[in-house]
């Protein structure tokens, strides 16, 4: 039985929500939330494998709900859920570690099978996100302008090290350090972790960050 937690402000869609899913033969509700500031203390008292978060919320938002649950270190799955779609708001969600990022736009069912598939440890994006990534990957390369983030993927790939070891040494989940090495790749016009750490060598012969 997976147990959800669903936290939005707005009670059609939250009810709606929990009304589908209570009618899953494998899923139940383990409770709600309107307010971001419940959230916390919901997920450390009732354990919920998979919490569903709107990203507008009173008083916190979606992805400081995010963060207030990977900091205290709770292993539960976390899948946003979102009104509106973008690449930085994407970005931002994946940087958080959410384990998803559901559109309200698509069928509520969809929203369901979002939550199995997260449940289950894969990282789901909608289709548009797909669009975006896609798009980014088709921008003229390389180039160097890397996050902090990726600068710090990016000189471990060079040392070697796996994409677990990397998420050990920063503290975060294997998914995200995917989609960094995703971006990175993109980035520098690359196709693998040779590649970049190829790069990587070079721009420090050059003196370039």
């Amino acid at each position: 039985m997976i147990r959800v937690f669903l936290a939005d402000d707005h009670a059609l869609v939250l009810e709606g929500l929990r009304s589908l899913i209570e009618g899953e033969g494998d899923m139940l509700v383990v409770g709600t939330a309107n307010d971001g500031d419940q959230v916390l203390d919901a997920v450390r008292q009732l354990r919920p494998d998979v919490v569903v978060l709107d990203l507008q919320m009173p008083r916190m938002g979606g992805l400081a709900c995010l963060e207030a649950i990977r900091t205290a270190g709770l292993p539960t799955k976390v899948l946003i859920l979102s009104a509106f779609y973008d690449g930085d708001t994407m970005q931002s969600a994946l940087e958080a570690e959410a384990d998803g990022f559901a559109l309200k736009t698509e069928a509520p069912q969809q929203t369901v099978a979002c939550i199995r598939q997260v449940y289950q440890g894969q990282l789901v994006f909608p289709q548009a996100a797909r669009r975006w990534l896609r798009q980014q990957r088709q921008r003229p390369g390389p180039s160097t302008d890397l996050s902090e983030r990726e600068a710090e993927v990016l000189a471990l790939v060079a040392q070697g090290l796996t994409n677990t070891q990397i998420a050990q040494r920063l503290q975060v989940s294997d998914n995200t350090v995917k989609f960094h090495l995703q971006n990175i790749y993109q980035k520098l016009g690359v196709s693998n972790r040779t590649e970049a750490a190829g790069i990587f060598f070079k721009l420090r012969r050059d003196g370039r960050p």
